[in-house]
């Protein structure tokens, strides 16, 4: 099957024992900014299906989507709240490591983690803290670069060998995308199916 993943919002949660059972997940994770909530719009080619602000830290709770794919047992995607800087009370962003990695360690059917890294300017300090805790506790994961649109044409290649050697990675290995002009959606689209639908 091709064309926009069928999502439909379920629940937000702030613990992982709130979230209902699942069959299969698949989970978006990322700096604050990276744009994880336009990236889910993108797949579903829906504008507000998760929330999208200008401000980086409007995702604060786990939001969870269903996959809809006509079997019955379709899995889930989930949008977790952004690390790193944030505008959001200290109190929230407080929470926010214990319910991430409460949610990857502890939630029993996750199959895939993307790993969210801004193309632009490469891993930060922490998505390379992010990427070798998920290697250290054996959780799967891909990493998405976002917004290759705004990488010069002819910085690309380059970019592409620096962003993967800052994850620790062969540059085939990062899935290059961009919310704004569709690059790579249905690539990404594909890999969250095989996972999903």
């Amino acid at each position: 099957m091709s064309g926009p993943l069928r999502l439909t919002f379920v629940q937000s949660a702030s613990r992982v024992e709130q979230l209902p059972e699942s069959p299969v997940e698949v989970a978006f994770v990322g700096r604050s900014n990276v744009g994880k909530s336009s990236l889910v719009n993108s797949l579903a080619n829906r504008k507000q299906l998760a929330r999208v602000s200008n401000t980086p830290g409007r995702t604060q709770l786990i939001n969870l989507f269903e996959v809809e794919s006509g079997r019955s047992d379709a899995g889930t995607l989930v949008d977790l709240p952004g690390y790193g800087f944030a505008k959001a009370s200290k109190a929230v962003t407080r929470d926010w490591p214990d319910m991430i990695e409460g949610y990857l360690l502890d939630r029993e059917h996750l199959a895939m983690v993307f790993v969210l890294v801004d193309g632009a300017i490469g891993p930060t300090k922490l998505d390379v803290q992010m990427l070798d805790w998920l290697r250290y506790n054996g959780v799967p994961h891909t990493v998405v670069a976002t917004k290759f649109d705004k990488v010069k044409s002819s910085k690309r290649a380059t970019r592409r060998k620096e962003l993967a050697a800052g994850c620790q990675l062969d540059p085939g290995d990062i899935v290059w995308v961009s919310s704004t002009k569709g690059t790579g959606i249905d690539d990404l689209r594909s890999l969250v199916r095989t996972w999903v639908a």
